[in-house]
């Protein structure tokens, strides 16, 4: 009867390890570095790619600005904190959008609208200034797959990750961020 229940734990314990073993799916750090990054939500972590539908239908996806600096922003257009965020988001963007930093270049928004209602996000982008591209949404407000899998329990929210997908720093605002991105300056 011990022997068996020793058997039971020996293959329940290689089932976990295997289990865990491949959702820990691992991606070069960068073009020039061997070391490996768990994909995952911790700072040091590759940020889960995303790609989610434009106001105007174009996939856009995360990965496609490897490169640059990114902030991954989640924020709706009824959200009154996201709303008062917004010109410090205009700020930064306009200030760095087209610098060098020491792991990147140039810095860019990929903001991810919380909406149901896509009348209203594209009014808020208009209205706020967001000038730039990456606006994303899959319009299924707190059901939303990204926020989900970004594990967002309340907006604003942000992730900024560097040039080669890594997560360096979680929701900064206003002057944190101003000041976390001057540091990234080469």
């Amino acid at each position: 009867m011990i022997i068996k229940g020793i058997r039971l734990s020996v293959i329940f314990i290689l089932f976990v390890f295997t289990v865990l073993t491949a959702c820990n799916k691992k991606t070069p750090v960068s073009r020039e570095s061997s070391v490996e990054a768990v994909t995952g939500l911790d700072i040091g972590n590759l940020a889960p790619e995303l790609s989610l539908p434009s106001p105007e239908g174009k996939t856009i996806s995360l990965s496609g600005y490897r490169g640059k600096i990114v902030l991954i922003d989640f924020w709706a257009a009824w959200c009154m904190p996201c709303r008062i965020e917004n010109p410090n988001l205009v700020k930064v963007y306009e200030r760095f959008n087209n610098k060098k930093f020491t792991s990147g270049n140039g810095f860019t928004i990929y903001s991810i609208s919380l909406d149901n209602k896509q009348d209203q996000w594209m009014e808020a982008i208009a209205k706020d200034g967001l000038s730039w591209e990456a606006h994303v949404s899959d319009l299924k407000g707190w059901k939303s797959v990204p926020a989900a899998m970004y594990q967002v329990s309340s907006i604003p929210a942000n992730v900024l990750i560097n040039g080669d997908g890594i997560i360096i720093a979680r929701n900064l605002r206003a002057e944190t961020l101003e000041k976390t991105m001057e540091g990234l300056l080469k």
